[in-house]
């Protein structure tokens, strides 16, 4: 380790400090998120302007500074798979009516597969409105290898009929799938835990003490598992400062400038399915304004972390405890929203390369038929999308084959990949707190004194 590498470190150490004496003098949660925000861009150009990316003194830097950063998403993604399957479980006995079931699993899903369509139709319009073309994109060897690669993970893609994925997603071995272990885990834990949910639905029509006693673990359990979640969320400040100082000091922004139009065209589509949203939110009388206001911490860290399943716990408090959005619904939400309909991976991103490809092909990406069979093919592929890193690259392989067009154009564009897939990972899981909200406001169970009440330092929730 050189002297600078040192040096580094304890500037870091310096900033993390700062963030501890601000949450020593009670400074809001929210805050001091945007003070590890500011700060870790700040140190991250400071390093970008006296270091070279990729030399050796980054590269160590960013390796320690992993701890902390990296470190904080690890504990996040440790406690997403319990949480989804206690989560659902525990929506199932908390239901007051089992009827509702069917409406709130329908009206989530619902939600997230239409604003999916909406993406995926801005997505469209974005790539025509920026005249981006697959032709215009130059590669380098870096680029060319990975198209290479992702040519190769066609083949596992291709090979695999539509059958045989919508099995992908039933879960053969719930123990395996608790681990993550394959791209639709996910999905699976919360088959499994629906089937749990319905069997206790029977048992409580048929033998009440049993349910109560079952509901009773369950509960238990919940706690303890949220107060994990608790303890973990304490992080935030400091993990964000680490994750976005790395992300800023080892971003390459040659390569970014070379493919700057491609990236203010994502940009501008990631933005506008967000206004998107808070018409939508508009549209059922919620004000756009304390939505923003409330969820701006948890969308920070998705957009610096860069995985919609870490982002969970966030995500599940911030609906309970800030929107108004009873419990057993916000667990609906945030567990689909991890892996169905992800308005940023699965929606915008497949659309915009394959209007890029598509002239390659003797295809007119505008033609009405085009368009209609994109968005159905975006919304169909949108389920079991995986909530963290890479789960735009398997959307679009999967977008990409099904419309029989090549996929190395996602590979050409790594250089950029990180930093496009901030914003989407924060549309994700704005387009998951979305359909929570909708949810709740349509059954009449949106609690609106809590919506509309002054915004709550969420470190009350997490002391």
């Amino acid at each position: 380790m050189n002297l600078y590498v040192i040096l580094n470190i304890i500037i870091l150490l310096l900033l993390l400090g700062v963030l501890y004496y601000m949450q020593k003098k009670h400074v809001s949660f929210s805050k001091r998120v945007f003070t590890g925000l500011g700060l870790g861009i700040v140190f991250g150009v400071i390093l970008q302007l006296i270091y070279e990316p990729g030399t050796e003194t980054i590269t160590a830097t960013s390796d320690w500074f992993s701890l902390i950063g990296s470190g904080y998403v690890k504990l996040l993604q440790m406690i997403v798979m319990p949480l989804v399957l206690v989560s659902i479980i525990s929506a199932f006995t908390r239901l007051q009516k089992s009827a509702n079931l069917g409406k709130i699993s329908g009206l989530v899903i619902g939600t997230l597969l239409i604003t999916t369509a909406i993406s995926a139709a801005i997505g469209i319009a974005a790539a025509t409105g920026f005249d981006l073309k697959a032709i215009d994109v130059n590669a380098g060897d870096t680029e060319v290898l990975r198209g290479q690669q992702l040519e190769e993970s066609l083949g596992e893609v291709e090979s695999t009929t539509i059958p045989q994925k919508i099995l992908g997603f039933l879960p053969a071995n719930p123990f395996q799938d608790l681990t993550g272990a394959r791209p639709t885990s996910t999905i699976a834990v919360v088959i499994f835990a629906a089937f749990i949910g319905v069997a206790y639905l029977g048992i409580k029509r048929k033998n009440p003490e049993q349910a109560e006693f079952f509901q009773k673990i369950i509960e238990a359990v919940h706690s303890i598992v949220m107060r994990i979640v608790t303890l973990v969320l304490r992080l935030t400040p400091y993990g964000i400062l680490a994750l976005m100082t790395k992300t800023v000091a080892g971003s390459d922004f040659a390569a970014i400038a070379k493919l700057g139009k491609f990236v203010l065209a994502s940009y501008v589509a990631l933005i506008a399915m967000f206004i998107v949203h808070l018409i939508i939110l508009a549209l059922f009388k919620l004000s756009p304004k304390q939505y923003v206001q409330k969820v701006m911490p948890v969308l920070s860290f998705a957009f610096t972390s860069r995985t919609s399943a870490g982002t969970m716990p966030l995500n599940i408090d911030a609906q309970k405890n800030k929107l108004g959005v009873p419990e057993s619904i916000a667990n609906f939400s945030a567990s689909f929203g991890v892996s169905i309909g992800q308005n940023g991976c699965a929606g915008i991103y497949p659309a915009m390369l394959a209007v890029m490809i598509a002239p390659t092909q003797g295809i007119d990406p505008l033609s009405p038929s085009f368009i209609a069979t994109l968005i159905a093919v975006v919304m169909i592929s949108s389920f079991g999308v995986a909530g963290v890193g890479g789960g735009a690259t398997f959307a679009t392989l999967i977008v990409l084959s099904t419309m029989n067009f090549p996929v190395a154009l996602a590979g050409v564009l790594i250089s950029v990949e990180p930093l496009i897939d901030m914003g989407r990972t924060a549309l994700n899981v704005s387009g998951s707190m979305v359909s929570g909200l909708v949810t709740s406001k349509t059954l009449g169970e949106l609690d609106m004194k809590k919506y509309n009440e002054k915004n709550i330092d969420p470190s009350e929730n997490v002391a």
